[in-house]
């Protein structure tokens, strides 16, 4: 018998052996079934590894059977419930190892991905045999192809074989997940699809055959891996006259359920449904039914919805005044109705189920830099990236949980210069190694060559400094590194202009009125980074994180607690992180209830629900001061919030020059991805729904009433037919009221 010296690790590796491990298993299986004794875990390890000597011989022994005798060593001690917790802890371990080892088939991931992100790289982004379906690639073989392929667009610029050592400078900030670039490019780049950006806006004109153009181009950029936005302002309204086929139009509502049903049968590469974006300008005539177009939760799923607000709109609001609605095809003013009852309307319907968001259309286009080429509409699907007619723009995200200093008391300000230099690069590179699918995409993106970069891992970044997201000293750190970002990306593109050229509708642009040559029109944006922040395993965007712990149910209905790793590491080092305790903030998704937890770590440890919806939108603002573009962000509210609140909300967004603001109620669609707390009382939501119809009755009530009254000549009453919708009338006394279309007549003067 002699001390155990090394082991046989799974991969057949020999590594030093550590005992100190079997007393860490054993205490934390303890641990999972109400035990706390660190003594008692000591003596049942002492066992075990008095065992182990004796079958060891000399021997080197593999971890699978040093396991299995600390499971027996806990069965013969009558330890029978840390064995169970043991043993279900082994099986969830075996369980993640045996599908990480599918799913890299034997290969080795040097780079150590989570078992979650390798799960959502698996599905969606590493390449497969076409024939087979198998892996042909690794995490680390993914960042290398798109490493390498974006690497070479360095060539168009340089004849010193740049591109190699660019590429290894891309590949090391890929690899150690400091930034990310969007979904599509590290799906796409290098393969035969080659599109690498995720954000479109395609232009929707008021004739039929620009709308089913602009729908076949939509699926093939749904294809290719992108989300399309859509202005519908442009369309003529229901009812309204079609003189080309002396019918009446649909309007813009009508053709966007075409458009969710074309997203519904095409799946963007094979690997993710399409989203949209609609907008509507507030001053159309339809913006009534716009607004409630989602009043069911079953319906247009594929779109995201906005209002287009103006300055006008706000101050009518504001004032308590009425509104012009604007027929967009002949530019007449149709209606006058009142502001107020629009906004409430909107923001019943935001309490409701969330939609529809709001943006400010005149903000956007005062910071459009090319209005020289076009007024800016809409918005990408989530609403970050205000874009032209045919645009696109490939956004990436710089990790800021990887640029705490080693003290945690501040970034490391120089290591997050060196990434931002090279993020700007990297996606200044994407700009030139892009394969659209349309012509007239290609030609705009490389006119103005817009890059988005922008931030994740803000929230994790925050509990490592100790500070708490939305405080006052929060919103200084979210400007402070924003500015530094836009400060830095802007130096290097002015660089990158100086060696590879400005864009090309840089003249008459806004940025030369500034004197400000840079390589592209638009710096940063703000995106929700979804599946990027699983890859990357931080928090999504700028977002605060939405609950700090889970529990999973496994074997038998057993549970097992999953918890924030800065909260985990907080908890053990104050000696808290006992079972009990961990299964409250597993329960609750929040500390902020439990009396076992100190104020001072409360006071950092918040959650989207913990934060005021004030503070969100404070913070929101806090990045928007900063980005070029626009901030995705959601407002959360708790499931008894109020339709005031959302109110305040929005016009507090508007106060604070957001560009537009999306809200969420809990609860208040029947699925929902993430859910912690009560439902809303269904009374109230009765109450709510009434005064959406009473809001909607009454504004088309006086939509009638304003209606201006049209001057016809003789002739045109005589044909005894409304000439806007076409449906039969009969004039009397020279004047009338269409009984389809509400529109009134009265002969000329």
């Amino acid at each position: 018998m002699g001390k155990i010296k090394e082991i046989k690790k799974r991969n057949g590796n020999v590594g030093p052996f550590n005992p100190d491990k079997i007393t860490v298993a054993i205490f934390k299986a303890a641990k999972a079934v109400g035990g706390h004794d660190m003594t008692k875990a000591e003596e049942i390890a002492k066992e075990a590894l008095k065992t182990l000597e004796l079958e060891a011989n000399g021997e080197i022994l593999s971890v699978e059977h040093i396991q299995d005798v600390v499971e027996k060593t806990l069965v013969e001690g009558g330890h029978y419930k840390t064995a169970k917790a043991f043993i279900i802890y082994r099986y969830e371990r075996g369980k993640n190892r045996e599908k990480t080892q599918e799913i890299l088939e034997g290969k080795i991931d040097t780079l150590k991905i989570t078992h979650n992100a390798l799960q959502v790289l698996e599905r969606r982004y590493l390449l497969k045999d076409p024939n087979t379906g198998k892996l042909l690639e690794t995490p680390e073989d993914m960042f290398r192809r798109v490493a390498n392929n974006v690497a070479e667009a360095e060539k168009k610029y340089s004849t010193k074989n740049e591109e190699k050592k660019v590429a290894e400078k891309f590949y090391k900030m890929l690899s150690t997940l400091e930034f990310l670039p969007n979904s599509p490019c590290l799906m796409n780049a290098g393969t035969s699809i080659q599109q690498l950006s995720g954000c479109f806006v395609l232009p929707i004109e008021d004739s039929m055959e620009s709308i089913f153009d602009t729908l076949k181009n939509t699926a093939l950029v749904h294809k290719s891996g992108g989300g399309t936005g859509f202005s519908f302002a442009r369309l003529r309204s229901k009812s309204s006259n079609v003189k080309s086929t002396q019918g009446v139009a649909s309007g813009p509502v009508s053709f966007m359920t075409a458009y969710n049903a074309a997203t519904e049968v095409v799946k963007q590469g094979g690997k993710r449904r399409g989203a949209n974006m609609a907008v509507l300008r507030v001053d159309h005539p339809d913006i009534i039914d716009f607004i409630t177009c989602k009043e069911n939760n079953d319906t247009l799923n594929n779109f995201n919805i906005s209002v287009g607000m103006t300055e006008e709109f706000m101050k009518a609001v504001e004032n308590d005044e009425d509104y012009d609605l604007i027929e967009p095809h002949n530019k007449k003013i149709v209606n006058k109705i009142s502001a107020r009852q629009v906004f409430d309307l909107i923001v019943v319907m935001a309490w409701k189920n969330g939609e529809p968001g709001i943006i400010f259309l005149d903000r956007m286009n005062k910071d459009n830099p090319t209005p020289q080429i076009g007024e800016i509409e809409s918005t990408n699907p989530c609403g970050e990236q205000p874009l032209l007619p045919y645009e696109s723009c490939n956004l990436g995200s710089i990790n800021l949980s990887k640029f705490i200093n080693e003290e945690g008391t501040d970034f490391d300000w120089d290591k997050l210069k060196g990434v931002t230099k090279l993020s700007v690069r990297f996606m200044d590179d994407v700009v030139d190694m892009n394969k659209f699918p349309l012509p007239e995409i290609t030609q705009m993106v490389n006119n103005n060559r817009k890059i988005g970069l922008g931030v994740m891992g803000f929230a994790d970044a925050l509990y490592k400094l100790k500070i708490r997201y939305g405080s006052e000293k929060g919103i200084a750190i979210a400007e402070k590194v924003m500015k530094f970002i836009r400060d830095i990306g802007r130096e290097e593109s002015i660089e990158l202009a100086k060696v590879k050229g400005l864009f090309p509708n840089y003249e008459g642009s806004a940025l030369e009125k500034e004197n400000m040559p840079q390589r592209n029109a638009t710096i940063t944006t703000i995106a929700p980074t979804g599946t990027l922040s699983m890859i990357a395993d931080c928090s999504g965007g700028c977002e605060p994180v939405f609950a700090l712990a889970y529990i999973k149910n496994v074997m038998d209905n057993t549970q097992l607690t999953y918890m924030h790793d800065e909260l985990k590491k907080v908890l053990k080092d104050r000696g808290l992180n006992k079972p009990e305790i961990m299964k409250k903030v597993a329960e609750q998704g929040s500390v902020q209830h439990l009396d076992e937890i100190p104020q001072d770590i409360k006071n950092v440890f918040v959650t989207s629900h913990d934060i005021t919806p004030i503070e969100h939108v404070k913070m929101q603002a806090a990045f928007q001061k900063y980005t070029d573009n626009a901030v995705s962000k959601t407002v959360n509210f708790s499931s008894e919030a109020t339709i005031t609140d959302i109110d305040e909300v929005y016009k507090l967004a508007y106060k604070l020059d957001c560009k537009g603001v999306t809200v969420y109620r809990d609860g208040s669609r029947g699925m929902q991805i993430m859910n912690v707390g009560n439902k809303v009382n269904e009374g109230v939501k009765r109450n709510v729904e009434e005064l959406a119809t009473k809001l909607k009755e009454n504004i088309l009530q006086n939509n009638n009433n304003n209606k201006p009254a049209l001057k016809l000549s003789k002739k045109a009453q005589d044909k005894g037919k409304c000439p806007e919708c076409s449906a039969k009338m009969e004039f009397k006394e020279g004047c009338a009221t269409c009984p389809e279309c509400a529109f009134s007549y009265c002969s000329s003067a």
